[in-house]
């Protein structure tokens, strides 16, 4: 038996649907881990074959075979090294969120998920029936008990496979990234460490799926020490750590610090565009840049994210633009060197204007000839779109998409919107950390008073109160589910309670219509939070 045992944790990018790549990807990944690391096993995230989350994906007849070739080229092709490999488990009682164990071309072990999260934007008792049994398997002497991503944020799983024998506890994930993720999930280790006195090697996917971004953060935590080892994050890379045959890690493997918040929450959104924009098929991304803080934002994003070469800014002034929004908004594409574009949309708003006047005789101007504007712009926006390919990402962030100070079919045009799930409050700090980096928005949009330009002497606290406001009361209500007199318990006015809440209950049926945006906060408008859109719930 060997003195030494090396477990490589393959922190890597999958992609939903394709078995036949992620099968390519975990050879060739098992391979690298065999003959560069001298690794003894390698393990791969949850439902690694098919990619995470497969929804319902998993329901097509075609989907059962392509699995059953994607494990037994695993098997066959991944020799001289064992795999731990999460996938889907079709069975005549149902389907199964599973792993098998391989080594030289067999099969010495499977484990099915016990414990299935129904909660958030997660949906697998739709499709899954949990595990109830233990998985312990022996590799050179170290008995090894298996778990799978939520099995860990509860006690049984771990303590069953403990007393099944297991000196070391492996936990295979897909867990989708959010603000303060790190410290929640080792609050779970050091939960599950605590109880079974087993050190526990949790393995994580990176990439962007949707609205999910997974950030890795895979790590090994000892009963004892705490995290002995952590990967960086967003980084799709091998990672070998060593250990005797009682579970003992051996030498001092990196522990990568978690950036500040800033930084992780700016790396998940270049993620998040990155994978969107590419696994999509699109060339590039094109953005409306008005200006103002968030489609610079945006902007900064998606030229990190594709590199400014691929990246397509357009200025659409109207007669409500100063002449400050017209410079700033060159000067960030010049900044970033990405191509800029300026279409004045005058003529386009007057022939709207014109055409709709015997319609409108009688009515003064108001929200309507905003809107018109708005709309405008993104029919413009689209047209490129058609032309060219690059898909037109959204500029709005979660302030906006909560109350609706947006417009729908105007700045609400898009395919993905990366400040979808950002607070207002958040785009400021995003953007001074990016500029820390280097200083690619003008400073004067970032401490102007925010305006939608859409009329005369316009600035957003016309209509919002001041966004520190805003931001911690929708926080409270859509994030918390606080009730009206919670809030006002906080300290905020009932008036602006009361306002603030209504315009989020009114504004859902816009919400159903806005694009996908990366999921950051605790929940987010999309898959994480349903509401129904014709409902009567007042002050709850």
């Amino acid at each position: 038996m060997k003195d030494r045992i090396r477990l490589v944790l393959a922190q890597i990018n999958l992609w939903v649907g394709d078995v036949d790549g992620n099968a390519e990807l975990i050879v060739r990944a098992a391979h690298r881990a065999r003959d560069e690391l001298g690794a003894d096993m390698a393990i791969f995230p949850e439902l690694a074959l098919l990619g995470y989350p497969p929804d319902d994906l998993l329901l097509r007849s075609g989907m059962p075979p392509r699995v059953r070739a994607g494990l037994e080229r695993i098997r066959d092709e991944v020799q001289g090294i064992g795999v731990v490999v999460g996938y889907p488990e079709y069975t005549p009682d149902g389907i199964y969120n599973a792993v098998a164990v391989f080594r030289d071309g067999q099969r010495i072990a499977g484990y099915r998920k016990e414990e299935l999260p129904n909660y958030g934007v997660f949906d697998e008792k739709r499709h899954f029936r949990p595990g109830d049994a233990p998985c312990v398997f022996d590799l050179d002497g170290l008995p090894v008990g298996m778990t799978i991503c939520e099995d860990i944020w509860e006690a049984l799983p771990a303590k069953r496979a403990r007393s099944a024998g297991a000196r070391l506890l492996v936990n295979v994930n897909a867990s989708p990234f959010t603000i303060g993720k790190s410290a929640e999930r080792e609050e779970q280790l050091r939960a599950r460490a605590g109880e079974t006195g087993l050190p526990i090697v949790y393995v994580n996917s990176v990439g962007g799926q949707d609205e999910l971004v997974f950030d890795g953060d895979s790590m090994v935590y000892d009963p004892d020490r705490g995290v002995i080892f952590r990967a960086p994050l967003f980084e799709e890379e091998l990672y070998a750590v060593d250990f005797d045959r009682n579970g003992r890690l051996l030498g001092r493997p990196p522990i990568e610090p978690v950036p500040p918040d800033a930084e992780v929450i700016y790396r998940a959104l270049v993620q998040a565009v990155r994978d969107y924009v590419n696994r999509n098929g699109f060339p590039g991304a094109l953005v409306g840049l008005s200006g103002g803080i968030d489609s610079a934002m945006t902007l900064a994003i998606a030229a990190d994210a594709l590199g400014v070469d691929r990246v397509r800014a357009v200025s659409m002034p109207s007669r409500y633009t100063a002449d400050i929004s017209k410079s700033d908004a060159r000067e960030e594409a010049e900044r970033l060197g990405v191509r800029f574009d300026e279409v004045v949309i005058e003529p386009l708003f007057n022939a709207y204007l014109e055409t709709l006047q015997p319609l409108f005789e009688g009515r003064e101007p108001d929200l309507t000839e905003e809107n018109i504007q708005s709309r405008v712009r993104g029919t413009l926006l689209m047209a490129l779109s058609n032309k060219f390919g690059h898909l037109v990402l959204a500029t709005g962030n979660k302030s906006e998409m909560a109350v609706g100070y947006a417009t729908l079919y105007g700045d609400m045009a898009g395919g993905f919107a990366p400040l979808k799930d950002i607070y207002k409050t958040w785009v400021y700090r995003l953007a001074n950390y990016r500029n820390g980096i280097g200083a690619v928005i003008p400073q004067r949009v970032i401490t102007r008073p925010p305006s939608a330009e859409l009329r005369a002497d316009q600035v957003d606290t016309d209509s919002l109160p001041d966004y520190a406001v805003l931001d911690a009361i929708v926080e409270a209500y859509v994030e918390d589910s606080r009730s009206i007199a919670e809030i006002c318990d906080m300290g905020y006015p009932e008036a602006v309670v009361r306002k603030i809440a209504g315009l989020v209950r009114r504004a859902e049926y816009k919400r159903r219509q806005a694009p996908p945006g990366p999921k950051i906060t605790r929940r987010a408008f999309g898959r994480d939070r349903r509401y129904p859109i014709t409902a009567v719930y007042g002050d709850v």
